[in-house]
């Protein structure tokens, strides 16, 4: 008997390994992953430059503050821990924000700008990028805020404003192309640790200079003036003609003092005070901190803090909604004695 030969099970698979080697790459080259362009570690190394900044920029900042003229510092723990919270997460945003509005754009701008003119892109090609992104949004920002309150700033702010923003986006769009450029010829490491620590080692070198400066006396905190009942009585004038007299026994006496009224619309408009009334002594703890004034003929009902020095006192409220930094401010009129030599 003849017999049959049955199908190699070979040939029914051959049709799929046909398919299988037309659908894969030309020519047999092997399959390559997409190589990462380094746009998130340019990010994070931006976001962790300028968090550097910040954070060393506000504690140098703070430092000088608490020897100049100032309300007065948070007090508890809660109250320090939930204002450091906040600055904390205020500043990564911050920081996130310029990286994705400046930054990156400074950085798309450097690699196309070199690459249109067949160079290679250098830290120079960088840093002028954020120059050039530096003065644009110098230029949009300033153009809206003329268009807001219908008015130029003076000329020299805009070039300080572009100064300082240029010394703020260089570092960070240098770090971001470090960080872009290591992830591209695939070399280990972090940028945006190493600016992280290099940051915290600033950081660290500025509070100990501050720490040393108040610590050793060459520069003291400053505090507000103590007054006593008798220091307040006398004259304050805002320098516009506006005065108010406080007499020893409680009276005041308003001449032309701005007495700050809402008006409905959201702000507070000043009226001429003229009448007279009572004041007496703000006190926390024995300590007097300002002043409570009522001028009944003007509806005037106010409680002035005092700042300034004890040689050169100063009182005042704040205008509008609170934090809004506005003032209005009498300075203490001083008698000085005249002193005659004999002839």
């Amino acid at each position: 008997m003849t017999q049959q030969a049955e199908p190699h099970p070979i040939a029914e698979e051959a049709p799929d390994e046909a398919t299988d080697a037309a659908s894969g790459p030309c020519c047999g080259a092997p399959h390559r992953a997409p190589r990462d362009d380094g746009f998130g570690a340019a990010f994070c190394a931006s976001m962790a430059a300028l968090c550097a900044e910040i954070v060393v920029a506000a504690t140098a900042g703070v430092l000088v503050l608490l020897s100049r003229e100032h309300d007065g510092l948070p007090k508890g723990p809660v109250l320090i821990a939930a204002v450091a919270l906040g600055a904390l997460l205020l500043t990564v945003l911050l920081s996130g924000f310029v990286t994705a509005a400046a930054v990156m754009p400074a950085l798309t701008l450097a690699g196309r700008t070199a690459r249109a003119r067949e160079r290679s892109e250098s830290a120079l090609w960088t840093a002028g990028a954020a120059t050039a992104v530096a003065a644009a949004v110098v230029v949009v920002f300033g153009g809206v805020a003329a268009l807001g309150s219908l008015s130029l700033a003076r000329p020299l702010s805009y070039p300080i404003w572009w100064g300082a923003l240029t010394v703020v986006l260089v570092p960070a769009a240098l770090a971001g192309r470090a960080a872009a450029r290591r992830v591209r010829k695939r070399r280990s490491g972090s940028v945006a640790r190493r600016v992280t620590r290099d940051g915290l080692l600033a950081w660290l070198v500025v509070g100990a200079l501050g720490a040393g400066a108040y610590g050793t006396g060459l520069v003291s905190v400053y505090e507000p003036p103590r007054l006593t009942r008798s220091d307040l009585a006398g004259t304050w004038t805002d320098g516009r003609g506006g005065t108010v007299k406080l007499d020893s026994d409680g009276n005041a006496i308003a001449e032309g003092l701005d007495n700050f009224i809402w008006d409905g619309t959201g702000k507070d408009r000043p009226k001429d005070c003229d009448g007279s009334g009572t004041w007496t002594p703000v006190k926390d703890g024995g300590r007097v901190q300002g002043v409570s004034m009522r001028i009944s003929s003007c509806e005037l009902s106010r409680d002035w803090s005092v700042i300034g020095t004890e040689k050169e006192p100063r009182i005042f409220h704040e205008i509008g909604k609170p934090g809004s930094g506005k003032r209005y401010v009498l300075t203490k009129v001083v008698k000085h004695k005249n002193r005659h030599r004999e002839k």
